[in-house]
């Protein structure tokens, strides 16, 4: 079984479209979505029908959660919350419906799914640093946790009581060890590497393998500033931040 995992689209069409073409020339058997399919870009029912037909399992994200029921948008960043109350606006029923029922967390083949942490779910905090990853390796049972949330691939890996951070690269999983594997970003980048990141597992190998794909960054840019979003949105797509 070969599993692709995505995260973060963010309304981004055109990355989304890319990274499924990965995907279909890798002939992954599924493909899961760790949330936050929309917030940001400027094609959030586009996106949000394809991960409900295309995604086998999919967890919510906090801008899903955000954009879809009355959690207040006030402690999100100035361009988040105009992002999302656009999102609010436009978000066609059928895909908010969609979106706000999805759980908070998931289970494929031993490996636990979540947007951003395992020990609070819908608290929506991040895992940086090795001390933080730590504490989060108590608060799920299974060998790997996959995740998003900050946009930044990345592996924590614990054997033992150490725990160590490492930058992405294909990795074996050892049965005497544990990861958390962020998969970083398919619709915005923030690790200076524009282009969509996913990752692969491969069960019978146990391997993780981080992807990168080239989109139309030119396209997603033109459409978020025709919407009338924040240019910000726009121009951190062009330099991966």
């Amino acid at each position: 079984m070969r599993y692709a995992i995505i995260s973060d689209v963010h309304a981004n069409l055109e990355a989304l479209e890319a990274v499924l073409k990965e995907i279909d020339s890798l002939t992954a058997d599924r493909i899961v979505c760790l949330g936050d399919t929309v917030g940001y870009g400027a094609n959030p029912n586009e996106c949000t029908e394809i991960i409900r037909d295309r995604a086998g399992v999919a967890v919510l994200g906090n801008h899903d959660q955000a954009a879809t029921d009355g959690t207040s948008v006030e402690w999100f960043n100035t361009h988040a919350r105009a992002a999302i109350i656009w999102t609010k606006e436009v978000l066609k029923p059928e895909c908010a419906e969609f979106l706000k029922n999805l759980p908070y967390t998931a289970s494929i083949d031993g490996a636990r799914l979540v947007h951003a942490n395992p020990s609070e779910p819908g608290g929506w905090n991040y895992i940086f640093e090795p001390t933080e990853a730590s504490y989060e390796f108590r608060c799920f049972d299974e060998r790997v946790c996959f995740i998003g949330h900050s946009h930044f691939p990345l592996f924590f890996v614990k054997e033992g009581r150490s725990c160590k951070a490492v930058l992405p690269e294909p990795l074996k999983l050892e049965q005497d060890k544990r990861y958390i594997v962020n998969v970083g970003s398919v619709g915005q980048p923030r690790d200076h590497v524009p282009a969509a990141s996913f990752a692969t597992l491969d069960l019978p190998e146990g391997i993780v393998e981080f992807r990168r794909v080239e989109y139309d960054r030119r396209l997603a840019y033109e459409k978020i500033l025709k919407a009338g979003l924040p240019r910000f949105l726009a121009e951190r797509l062009l330099v991966g931040e």
